[in-house]
């Protein structure tokens, strides 16, 4: 006699997914404090032989909640540089006042110095020197203790696609595109609660600047850092970004989430609802246009 049992299944639970992080889109509500405000700031610039005097930032407000990437657009020459440069302490307000989780940048330059760091389109090095060196320097400079400093840079640089084994060379042996990536790292090691990202995937290929971006909103993800984006490339601030500034001859002129951006450029004027015309429509002139002054200031 052949007895059959039925076998008892087991079901393996699923595992639970982990919550996606809280997207705060929008100003800071009441009472909430603002990872940075910038009221009435302006910034001029004496140029030109005739010491004829420029307006490159003029009379900008704005308030960035805590955990935004929050994007400033601009044709070359619109102040969204400057404006940066006076956030980060590199330059000096004229009017108004910018203050960093309620540190002001004037009165407490150290304290801000202490919650931000910034990566420019232009980032600087020594170039006979390798990335390890270069980043071992930077450590020192804000008291990291290097030998941890080092493993965080390989980590760093392995999420963006850099093997620890091209870190040994010379920087000025390595390509635009890698340079970048060891001044998002340099940036990273201090722990930024604020990250200004000034044109960052600037001249990069594509494979290097989605590198950038998906790390940049995984830094945004897993940091609580507050981002300011600078770019050119519409598509990247319209993926990356939570809201947009639009900047032009110094002035914001439009502030929305791309979304928001979009619908008042197809309600009020009647185009298409893409961040190009959106660009086109605020502006009224191309990303690449450069305004007359551009080369005196040396801002983009």
């Amino acid at each position: 006699m052949i007895e059959t049992m039925n076998e008892s299944k087991t079901t393996t639970p699923m595992p639970v997914p982990a919550p996606e992080p809280v997207r705060r889109v929008g100003p800071p509500p009441p009472g909430e404090q603002p990872a940075m405000l910038i009221e009435h700031v302006t910034k001029r610039f004496v140029v030109g032989r005739k010491k004829k005097p420029v307006l490159a930032v003029n009379d900008v407000t704005m308030s960035i909640r805590r955990g935004e990437i929050y994007g400033i657009l601009g044709a070359n020459g619109s102040g969204k540089s400057t404006l940066i440069r006076l956030i980060s302490t590199l330059l000096t307000i004229d009017g108004g006042r910018i203050e960093v989780f309620g540190h002001d940048v004037e009165r407490e330059e150290m304290a801000v110095k202490q919650l931000i760091n910034r990566v420019s389109v232009d980032a600087a090095f020594f170039k006979k020197l390798s990335p390890h060196e270069n980043l071992a320097y930077a450590a020192r400079l804000y008291g990291l203790d290097t030998a941890s400093a080092r493993k965080d840079a390989i980590r760093i640089l392995a999420r963006l696609g850099v093997a620890e084994k091209r870190l040994s060379r010379p920087v000025e042996q390595m390509s635009r595109g890698m340079q970048q990536k060891v001044a998002i790292a340099r940036a990273l090691l201090t722990s930024p609660t604020v990250l200004l990202l000034d044109e960052p995937t600037t001249g990069l290929d594509p494979r290097s600047k989605l590198d950038v971006q998906a790390f940049i909103e995984e830094v945004r993800d897993s940091h609580d850092a507050t981002i300011v984006l600078t770019t050119h490339d519409l598509a990247e601030a319209e993926r990356l970004c939570d809201r947009i500034a639009l900047i032009n001859d110094g002035r914001m002129v439009a502030e929305g989430t791309p979304a928001e951006l979009k619908t008042m450029v197809a309600r009020d004027h009647g185009m298409d609802p893409t961040m190009d015309s959106v660009f086109m429509t605020f502006t009224g002139r191309s990303l690449d246009d450069d305004h007359e002054d551009d080369d005196n200031h040396d801002d983009e």
